[in-house]
């Protein structure tokens, strides 16, 4: 969703020209046992959260198995990779060229956050965002976060 609202996200830098992609193909970092494997979500846009989840463990299954053809590691527009799995909170991940941008999920905790006047324990995750400064900037890096903290806040807002 935030994807399809910033298309600047969703680019390659081709040279000194900057393309946006009009499909967007969300690769996932997945360990495998020679390293790092990035299967791609085809047409993420176009699926339901439930189509999502389930394109994605059949892909993280056959990376394992070590079954992906070249097609299902290629035409990725954007990155996410999780190290949350092994208790890393913060890092900064990097670019997948030659992709633009790059979400690094860090591991979901209870913490305590403020909920109008109270103090409540929230499971909380932190998310970084490496991009290359020659197509984004710090604002639209901020604003394209703060629409994701929505996104994920409202959890709703992806069942449409």
């Amino acid at each position: 969703m935030a994807l399809r609202e910033d298309r600047i996200f969703n680019s390659k830098l081709e040279g000194d020209q900057i393309r946006l992609m009009e499909d967007i193909n969300i690769g996932v970092a997945v360990e495998v046992e020679e390293g790092l494997i990035v299967p791609v979500v085809r047409d993420a846009d176009k699926k339901t959260l439930v189509e999502i989840t389930k394109s994605t463990k059949q892909l993280i299954e056959r990376a394992k198995e070590g079954k992906l053809s070249s097609s299902e590691v290629s035409g990725g527009t954007f990155t996410i990779t999780n190290l949350g799995s092994y208790g890393v909170e913060t890092f900064t991940p990097l670019i997948n060229p030659p992709e633009t941008a790059i979400l690094g999920v860090g591991r979901i905790a209870d913490k305590p956050v403020v909920v109008g006047d109270q103090i409540t324990i929230r499971p909380v995750a932190s998310l970084s965002l490496s991009f290359d400064h020659r197509v984004i900037d710090g604002a639209l890096a901020a604003r394209f976060l703060q629409r994701l903290q929505q996104i994920i806040e409202n959890p709703t807002s992806l069942l449409s």
